[in-house]
């Protein structure tokens, strides 16, 4: 499977005269030999050029980022969970191939001689560093369990995860929103300084790491681990939004209902069906919070790119691993195939390309690792789900692909898969069921029009038909 290449991976590729001409297009025009990468990775940040949040949170280094590079508004992740979209990041395969579908097992449990996207790098000769959280952190208190999640041996020289200290863990106001029934339903202003919060750490450890290198070629992962629950930060933080000036989310009314299984599932379904709006609100200021907390810590590294003038042979990646609802459809999580849980935030500055550009062509997080294989020179070690974004850098009009494909599953043997175009979403449920959502007329996706669009429903279904087939569970 991993040989083989992902049907589906090809899909829809336009302007292949053009997309060949950038193939052929000399690498050294392109960028130096071993650019530095840095791939930041933001765990649960949801992609902020969306409704509703764009003109509350203050995030002055991601805009400072935004300057730099090029956003992508319309960037999908493979499956909206952590483990299996950093998986799948990281093999630039589908989570169709990759076969993690939670967060309960290592991405080395099932592809043990996959090379990885910082192997591929490290093995070339780049020197390959990973801070906090990029692939799923597990093994509990394990140290070699720990050291085996992050996969330390095979795509990082060394691997590094952080913890908060005795100050960062006291709170000075907060409590668990849902009265224990989720545990990890917890907000707190905390205590302490920035570098009291595993974040801070991070960026610390990612500043002395860049300036310990100097110029020997590196691939440095920063993996900020918030906003991610619990909802915790520095106080300060949950200062810049008086709960007064915040609004909860409130879905309007004759939206279209959908099964359980797309939304409102489980505990969590349970649980959030009982928030008062003001429990709404807390949750979005502490997520806020958490949010402006991560790029305080962003711009403590962006600073250090300034500093020792690396922006001219440094490729910048950020991503989030997937989107988050903040009260849509009475959600508060990730994993459903609506567009605020699989349309992620994506920024890349590129070395000699202008900054402060905004594409909407689609991209999806399979097409991160040919990219920086692109960028470097490097061969493809395996066929890849993904296409390299490189032409879309240089002009951010091109379209490389009309389609893209994000995966959940239920347990048993119930999953969904969902079609993204630039105007449809189609989700496709194992059983049978569909939803249909017009992005042109519906950009919050309220209305299933899949009865007034019947004639849709076939070809659309085509389409996810081609994808991979899922692996059987061991």
């Amino acid at each position: 499977m991993i040989a083989g290449r992902g049907r589906g991976g090809m899909i829809g590729m336009k302007h292949p005269v053009v997309f060949l001409a950038f193939l052929l297009a000399p690498l050294a025009s392109w960028a130096q030999p071993k650019p530095n990468v840095l791939l930041i990775m933001v765990d649960d940040l949801r992609d902020f050029g969306g409704a509703y949040t764009r003109d509350v949170v203050k995030a002055p280094n991601l805009d400072r980022l935004r300057a730099r590079g090029i956003t992508f508004e319309r960037a999908y992740v493979q499956y909206p969970v952590c483990n299996p979209s950093r998986c799948s990041l990281m093999t630039g395969l589908r989570a169709e191939q990759t076969g993690i579908v939670g967060n309960d097992v290592p991405l080395r449990q099932r592809m043990p001689d996959i090379v990885t996207l910082p192997q591929l790098c490290k093995d070339a000769g780049w020197q390959s560093h990973a801070f906090g959280k990029l692939y799923h952190l597990g093994g509990g208190k394990d140290a070699e369990a720990r050291q085996r999640w992050m996969d330390a041996d095979r795509s990082w020289h060394t691997a590094q995860a952080f913890e908060a200290t005795a100050a960062g863990r006291k709170l000075l106001e907060g409590r668990n929103v849902t009265g224990g029934a989720l545990k990890w339903c917890q907000w707190g202003a905390a205590d302490g300084t920035d570098d009291d919060q595993p974040d801070g750490q991070i960026a610390s450890a990612t500043v002395a790491m860049i300036e310990t290198l100097g110029e020997t070629p590196w691939f440095i992962g920063c993996g900020f681990m918030k906003p991610h629950d619990p909802f915790i930060a520095p106080k300060k933080y949950f200062d810049l939004y008086p709960p007064d000036s915040l609004r909860a989310w409130s879905d309007p009314a004759g939206m279209t209902g959908v099964r359980k299984e797309s939304v409102g599932f489980g505990d969590y379904g349970a649980a959030f069906a009982k928030f008062t709006e003001e429990e709404w609100r807390e949750l979005f200021r502490a997520y806020l919070a958490g949010t402006s907390f991560m790029d305080a810590q962003l711009g403590r590294v962006l600073d250090a790119l300034d500093k020792h003038r690396l922006w001219d042979k440094t490729l910048v990646i950020l991503v989030g691993d997937h989107g988050y609802h903040t009260g849509e459809r009475l959600w508060w999580s990730k994993n459903t195939l609506f567009e605020r849980s699989c349309r992620a935030p994506l920024i890349i500055a590129a070395p000699g390309l202008p900054g402060g550009r905004t594409t909407r062509s689609l991209a999806e997080f399979v097409d991160l690792y040919p990219t920086v294989a692109d960028f470097c020179g490097l061969r493809m070690p395996h066929a890849a789900a993904g296409l390299s974004l490189r032409p879309i850098l240089a002009d951010p009009a091109t379209q490389l692909k009309d389609a893209a494909f994000t995966l959940v599953t239920r347990g048993g043997n119930l999953y969904g898969q969902t079609i993204r175009t630039s105007r449809w979403r189609f989700t496709l449920w194992s059983d049978g069921e569909t939803e249909l959502y017009d992005h042109d007329a519906d950009p919050e996706e309220l209305h299933d029009v899949s009865a007034a669009h019947a004639d849709l429903i076939p070809q659309l279904t085509g389409r996810l038909r081609n994808l991979p087939p899922l692996p059987e569970t061991p």
